[in-house]
């Protein structure tokens, strides 16, 4: 049975070691013996397969809760792109730069961002045609897109032994930028990513991608309406509203949209980025929320084989959206593992 959610304030756990739909439309769960998973009429970032088995593992708790960190925005240029970011401090100390997930945005790091500031300079960058950064027409939504945007904003923000960090899809566009562009990125930490989606999820996202958004007559209606998917996200409310007001835009008739491209989705392609672990040598930590089955003990064995160096750490109280379901538990887990690494 599944554990009764607790507010954030409520959690005080012990130390072990993208995105959104509209509430009331959903595609019928569908299971197999190999995986499930769950889609909506806007899925989210990352829609994966999921094990049905789980292990004892070393566990990360939330100790108090976290308050959304302050930043500034800007702007980089990555070849005709103009592509937004957020600057949350702190300058002169090594940088970590942050990366979303599917249809999600760059302040999916706002509540994590504070644990990290007093010894890293962190930025978030918007994707191309995700938040605040520009979209693509004609689209042009590959992974290859994505690393080589990521790749020009590395060098235009002249960023050199960094942290790289990504959440979902932007899990694997790190993983495709390390393989490709190796050398100035020091440390990788892969957030509840997969990066290999078998071909029936792709088909729900070209689905999803394909069809028309719905607009809506005021703010206050569609951010309502957002949630936080796939999984069964613990974010409080306050995060959902905070990540939902974030998350949309009003057009030129005066309604409201979500902000990222639906074309994204549409052109979602296959790709398996199990080879690209043969290219990875800098230190690597997979972070897992306990209950969701995309980075489980066996596909960390499988890292392993081609990555010795990739370790696992898993955060209570969390799904898909760790950095928002727990904060606190996600920094805990991570900020000791990048301490050990020096």
């Amino acid at each position: 049975m599944r554990p009764e959610r607790l507010p954030l304030t409520a959690y005080r756990l012990p130390l072990t070691i993208h995105s959104f739909t509209e509430s009331h439309s959903r595609v019928p769960f569908v299971s197999s013996s190999f995986f499930r998973y769950r889609c909506a009429l806007d899925p989210s970032p990352g829609i994966s397969e999921m094990s049905t088995s789980k292990q004892s593992r070393p566990r990360a708790g939330s100790s108090a809760p976290v308050a959304p960190a302050p930043y500034t925005s800007h702007s980089v240029q990555a070849g005709a792109l103009k592509l937004h970011y957020l600057d949350y401090g702190t300058a002169g100390r090594p940088p970590m730069l942050c990366i979303h997930g599917g249809a999600a945005h760059a302040h999916w790091f706002d509540f994590v961002a504070p644990g990290f500031t007093p010894n890293y300079h962190v930025r978030s960058l918007d994707l191309r045609g995700h938040g605040d950064s520009e979209a693509v027409d004609p689209p042009a939504y590959f992974y290859k897109d994505y690393a080589s945007d990521l790749n020009k904003v590395v060098e235009a923000l002249d960023l050199r032994d960094f942290v790289l960090m990504g959440h979902s899809m932007g899990g694997t566009v790190c993983l495709l930028y390390l393989a490709t562009y190796p050398g100035r990125a020091n440390r990788f930490v892969v957030i509840d990513s997969s990066w290999n989606l078998p071909p029936e999820r792709l088909a729900l996202l070209r689905d999803v991608g394909s069809r028309p958004g719905r607009n809506y007559d005021t703010q206050e209606e569609i951010v309502e309406r957002y949630r936080l998917r796939p999984g069964e996200s613990f974010a409080t409310r306050e995060v959902v509203r905070y990540i939902g007001t974030r998350s949309v835009k009003q057009d030129a008739d005066g309604t409201w949209k979500y902000k990222f491209d639906r074309a994204v989705y549409a052109t979602r392609e296959p790709f398996d980025g199990n080879p690209l672990w043969d290219k990875i040598k800098i230190p690597t930590l997979l972070v897992r929320g306990d209950h969701s089955m995309r980075i489980t003990p066996e596909v960390h064995a499988q890292v392993k084989e081609r990555c010795p160096q990739a370790e696992l750490a898993e955060v209570t109280r969390s799904d898909h959206h760790v950095t928002l379901d727990n904060p606190q538990g996600f920094i805990d887990a991570v900020k000791p593992w990048l301490a050990r690494q020096g």
